[in-house]
């Protein structure tokens, strides 16, 4: 018969993680969503967490769930690739204008990385963001004029405009010929509200 080995202490990993960061019991509840006193339970080894309490405590104190469990000293660093095989790509409802998604879904949001293609005159009209929501903006090929709210400019490969997007905003190709841009969104405060 095999021997089951004995489970992780995983109270023990959590306590320590917390105070290397240090941390509360009330901060690290604010964060994960756990209450202060099922917390406690779990560092003093007297309750066993749940998957879903396990995966919000690894989550906000920023580790690795496998690490979390197994008491790893190093958290692991992140390092995702996203091939272009795998690339989501749309076509909108703006004709003329192909998005390429180059941030994965959970970053949906909170921070998005597109390559955006527009055809010669095509447009890519924009509705308010979150409140405080910037986009960065590089131009890769061609021109473009991106206009929000009140301010409009006209960029070519190579410029780089950052401007606030929490207001009806536009990208336009006004050229005969193609034009490319990477776009970052960084989103504010989602408790914000759209203007």
């Amino acid at each position: 018969m095999t021997q089951i080995p004995e489970p992780p202490a995983i109270g023990l990993n959590v306590k320590k993680e917390r105070k290397k960061q240090h941390l509360s019991l009330d901060e690290l509840s604010r964060r994960s969503g756990v209450s202060k006193a099922m917390l406690s339970q779990i560092e003093a080894g007297k309750a066993n967490p749940t998957v879903a309490t396990a995966w919000k405590i690894a989550y906000a104190l920023g580790l690795d769930f496998n690490a979390m469990l197994k008491g790893r000293e190093e958290n692991v660093r992140k390092f995702e690739i996203n091939r272009k095989d795998d690339i989501t790509t749309l076509d909108t409802d703006q004709e003329g204008v192909h998005i390429n998604v180059l941030s994965p879904i959970q970053l949906a949001e909170d921070l998005e990385l597109y390559i955006l293609t527009f055809r010669p005159h095509s447009t890519l009209k924009s509705n308010s963001h979150y409140s405080g929501t910037e986009e960065y903006l590089t131009v890769l090929e061609g021109s473009v004029k991106v206009t929000a709210g009140k301010n409009t400019a006209v960029l070519n490969a190579g410029d780089v405009i950052i401007y606030q997007c929490d207001i009806e905003h536009r990208i336009d190709n006004f050229n005969d010929e193609p034009a490319r841009v990477h776009l970052v969104v960084c989103f504010g405060s989602k408790q914000g509200v759209r203007h």
